[in-house]
């Protein structure tokens, strides 16, 4: 009776303990085992975080995702407990189902979730709660165990465990990214090559994160034109960041001070046009010598290396998209896709890398890796400045004639391109020979965006299948810097995982997946002295729901350093876009006046001044038009478009000579330019050298191997002009089909009426 009596006085204790402990939230308590039902209970699975993974001290608490495959399961009872056999934790959880976080509804609606997700629980621990699990398990690591109850019942119907640790090095630094909306661009609107349209521009936001903060802080927004990839020093005091210019031009570079309320200003944006690189290497591209992507700032600050055109890239595809500039479909793949999860692929299959010297100001390619014969691109330093590693690939055309247009990401009809990485001495711009970075190249694969740790160890890269990084395919590798046995990390999610970025300490490393959300999400993993990682654990509350992480770069900053970035120099770009649109629906006055203003905001930018002469010709204003060619060509010299305009200028204006000079200026620069040549041989014409005018028409229409009509047109005139009727009506013949191909009404009639002119004129000239 005694017995029976302890008895009940026992268990009667345990249900009011159990009681206390469910009422009053955590509670710790020794962990001991308890008796299970004869039957065996039914899994629970986690899904988040997978077992292995190690957590940052500071960072804040997470959100466990699991599923519970017994259908009688109400109640749940979460169990924490620690190797070196310490006080555990015991609390209810909820279990309430997953739910897509909060849209912005400036960018569209919401995602519906997966049927796995809508069966999956959750369970966030309470910040007191998650700080006692990472305080003690920081030495060994803890076991989170969930148990399911079905309801009124004591015996578990379900069960589950993951273990997880804390590690001892901090992140220590925070992570600034591009948050941006996934909007694919109406079909038939100018500049498809750019994954938005021109509206959600100003969308895009550029955040910092601190993870041991709940939230993330908007430093940059309502940009009008595009800002991409970003890279700061090592020391942290310079941000490099890509800008597009008005039209999607891709030519400008801001590099600016880090500061807590910095400014970019147009005094920190360079112009890459405005650099001649080699007089030898000139296409007949003015404006655009890069990509416009993957530009780096060097660990020192002191240099920029980037991707330039290889000499001679040529125009071939820039009827495709008029809007952009020269040459830039010529070297750079791009296009969109229907499935928003995927929505752009671009690389490039032609270029050279070349560097910027902010103390030179002087831009140069780089010895070794300038061959036009293949393509180099994507180069990141070694933390001391001293190499640099890139992917390089045979050089071929993005738009083959008569390919097939792909219609999905890694669709067999993309132009097939596989890179190799390679290292090279940057020897203060001498260059050196480049090697192949054995373990990432010679693979089948293509391997891409390297980035060195900073104790010089390790390269993580990208491989995939095809072209470069934001692949479904891409995965994360890790290959020693002096090449070897490449392994795939640990850390790598099912679907992409790219845009990674090393913290200054080098243990973490933030990455970009589209694992749990075709909106990419941030995610970090710990990397340990002998370069192992483990799971990716992600960041919570980065963005909405229906936004996307993209190029998380982490800046060597402490906090508080980085609070606001006041993007000036783009308001000129703002109206020049304005200013664009009004003279493509010939609201001449109104764009003048625009582009007025925006010289007031930046009476340095050669672009806006050449504009706005272009527009005083084209209102007959020429003597006002002569002063804006002036200031332009005065801006930027080696621009061999503004010198080629500035002599039809003074030509118009009866400056012959002036004329003659200037347009010469731009053949120098250009060559190969066929339009200069014309511009020229219609000069001399005015100018009464008609056998100056046969020369360089002559250069032009072979320049333009017989494939302009205008140019055959201008020729036999002054064929025509010097007696050489014969060659005359050859030439109108040739210029007569062209038309007639183009249908180009106008020009036909023009060159019947001359012909019949140089065929019954022409002897008569002749005598």
């Amino acid at each position: 009776m005694l017995r029976s009596t302890k008895a009940v006085i026992a268990g009667t204790v345990c249900a009011v303990t159990a009681m206390l402990v469910c009422a009053a939230g955590p509670s710790l308590f020794p962990v001991r085992g308890e008796t299970r039902s004869a039957v065996q209970p039914a899994q629970i699975t986690f899904d988040y975080p997978v077992g292995g993974s190690v957590f940052p001290p500071e960072i804040t608490p997470p959100t466990f995702l699991w599923r519970d495959a017994s259908e009688t399961a109400t109640r749940w009872e979460v169990e924490v407990s620690f190797a070196d056999h310490s006080a555990g934790i015991r609390i209810p959880a909820r279990g309430d189902f997953m739910k897509m976080g909060a849209i912005d509804p400036k960018v569209g609606g919401g995602i519906d979730l997966t049927p796995e997700q809508a069966v999956t629980r959750t369970w966030k621990p309470n910040p007191e709660t998650w700080a006692a699990i990472k305080r003690q398990s920081v030495k060994s690591p803890a076991t989170i165990t969930i148990t399911g109850y079905a309801q009124e019942t004591k015996s578990p119907v379900s069960t589950g465990s993951v273990n997880l640790s804390t590690s001892p090095d901090p992140v220590g630094a925070p992570i600034f990214y591009r948050d941006v909306p996934l909007k694919s661009t109406p079909t038939g609107e100018k500049g498809s090559i750019q994954p938005l349209p021109q509206s959600a521009l100003p969308l895009i936001k550029w955040e910092l994160r601190y993870i041991g903060e709940p939230q993330s802080h908007t430093v940059m927004e309502d940009l009008p034109t595009c800002a991409n990839c970003h890279s700061f020093s090592r020391d942290g005091k310079t941000l490099g960041l890509d800008l597009d210019g008005p039209r999607n031009d891709k030519g400008l570079y801001a590099l600016a001070p880090v500061a807590k309320n910095m400014t970019i200003t147009n005094q920190n944006v360079i112009r890459w046009s405005s650099f001649q690189v080699d007089l030898a290497a000139r296409s007949s591209d003015p404006a655009v010598k890069r990509f416009g992507f993957m530009s780096q700032v060097s660990p020192d600050g002191r240099y920029v290396i980037t991707s330039i055109g290889p000499p001679d890239n040529g125009n071939t595809h820039g009827k495709e998209i008029p809007v952009f500039a020269a040459g830039i479909l010529d070297r750079l793949y791009s296009t969109n896709y229907a499935d928003f999860r995927f929505l752009q692929v671009f690389y490039p299959t032609r270029g050279i890398l070349a560097y910027y010297d902010r103390q030179e100001q002087k831009m140069r390619p780089l010895p070794g890796a300038d061959d036009p014969q293949y393509v180099q691109t994507s180069a990141f330093w070694s933390p001391d400045g001293k190499y640099l590693v890139f992917s390089r690939a045979a050089a071929r055309d993005p738009y083959p004639p008569g390919a097939p247009k792909p219609q999905y990401a890694n669709d067999p009809n993309e132009p097939q391109i596989q890179y190799d990485l390679y290292k090279i001495p940057f020897n203060e711009g001498k260059g050196g020979k480049a090697v192949r970075v054995e373990g990432a190249s010679a693979n089948g694969m293509s391997n891409n965006f390297p980035k060195v740790s900073p104790d010089g160890r390790w390269i993580v890269f990208v491989e995939n299948h095809n072209g470069l990084l934001m692949r479904p395919d891409s995965k994360l590798f890790m290959v020693p810097f002096d090449g070897g046995k490449a392994r795939q990390m640990n850390c790598n999610t099912s679907l992409m995982n790219s845009w990674h970025s090393f913290s200054p300490n080098g243990r973490w490393l933030a990455f970009s997946s589209k694992a749990r959300s075709p909106f990419t999400q941030l995610m970090l993993t710990h990397i340990d002295a002998d370069g192992n990682d483990g799971p990716a654990i992600l960041v919570d509350d980065t963005t909405a729901s229906n936004r996307a992480v993209n190029i998380p770069e982490f800046a060597n900053v402490p906090p508080g350093s980085l609070e606001h970035v006041v993007p000036q120099a783009t308001d000129s770009y703002r109206m020049i876009d304005r200013a664009s649109t009004l003279m493509e629906q010939n609201k001449i006055p109104e764009a003048i006046e625009l582009l007025r203003q925006a010289i007031q905001l930046d009476p340095e930018d050669a672009l806006t001044h050449y504009y706005l002469a272009v527009l005083l010709t084209r209102t007959g204003q020429e003597s006002e038009a002569l002063k804006e060619y002036r200031k332009a060509c005065a801006l930027n010299p080696t621009n061999a478009t503004y010198l080629d305009h500035l002599g039809a200028s003074l030509a118009l204006s009866g400056d012959w000579d002036g004329a003659v000079d200037q347009i010469q200026k731009a053949i120098a620069l250009q060559p190969i330019s066929a339009e200069h040549r014309y511009n020229l041989g219609r000069v001399l014409e005015s100018r009464g050298n008609d056998a100056g005018a046969v020369v360089a028409l002559q250069k032009a229409v072979e320049l333009s191997k017989n494939k302009n009509g205008k140019f055959l047109a201008e020729l036999a005139g002054a064929y025509y002009r010097t007696g050489r009727s014969t060659e005359a009506v050859q030439a109108a013949q040739q210029a007569l089909d062209l038309a007639l191909d183009e249908n180009d009404v106008q020009l036909a009639k023009n060159l019947m009426d001359a012909l019949d002119r140089y065929q019954h004129g022409g002897a008569a000239k002749a005598q």
